[in-house]
């Protein structure tokens, strides 16, 4: 692919991240977005060939986009709890500069599709997949994902509040807020009970 024929196509997953993130995937068409970037309807056809196909790919873009942020910043350090905070805050600084892409995953019709809810299901087991290997605990690499899917919804939904609710939020803080409510819970993980 060209990098003329790459920039278009970027193009127009920014503009289709905006349309479908502030009108929903069925109220959103194909001219909506042609119109959105100046070009006729048979150039975005080119492209991507449905709706459905722009909507799933979005979607794969947005969550990789997501993962990739939160495992390079949880990769940067070997100490456990810093870990546990450097994820939560790449999450939440992601979730604050890219409030339509948390949207089209987590608030729109994403949940109403099961093609388009399969796809948001594969992101979060990704997700916990990718940071599962950093839970530093004495637990089977089963559990390690267990935990690890507990830390992806306990980012998600406090991200979700905070959007509804139009909260504005400092990414690290809440991150670390957040990080310090977790590794709470995680550094007893595998521990003898003291009882």
């Amino acid at each position: 692919m060209t990098s003329v024929s790459s920039d278009r196509r970027r193009q127009i997953l920014d503009t289709a991240l905006t349309s479908f993130s502030n009108a929903g995937y069925h109220n959103t068409s194909m001219n909506d977005i042609a119109e959105a970037l100046s070009m006729t309807k048979p150039v975005v056809y080119q492209y991507f060939d449905s709706k459905r196909a722009l909507y799933l790919e979005l979607l794969r873009f947005v969550g990789d986009d997501l993962v990739n942020t939160v495992t390079s910043s949880v990769a940067g350090s070997s100490n456990p709890h810093d870990q546990a905070e450097q994820g939560m805050i790449a999450y939440f600084t992601w979730v604050a500069n890219n409030k339509e892409a948390f949207a089209l995953l987590f608030e729109s019709s994403a949940r109403v599709d099961a093609e388009f809810t399969d796809i948001v299901s594969e992101f979060e087991d990704a997700a916990a997949r990718a940071i599962a290997p950093f839970i530093n605990a004495n637990i089977s690499a089963e559990d390690q994902v267990t935990f690890a899917i507990g830390l992806v919804g306990m980012a998600e939904t406090v991200s979700r509040q905070v959007l509804r609710h139009g909260r504005d939020f400092d990414p690290e803080a809440l991150g670390r807020a957040v990080a310090a409510l977790a590794w709470g819970g995680l550094r007893l993980i595998g521990q003898p009970n003291n009882h």
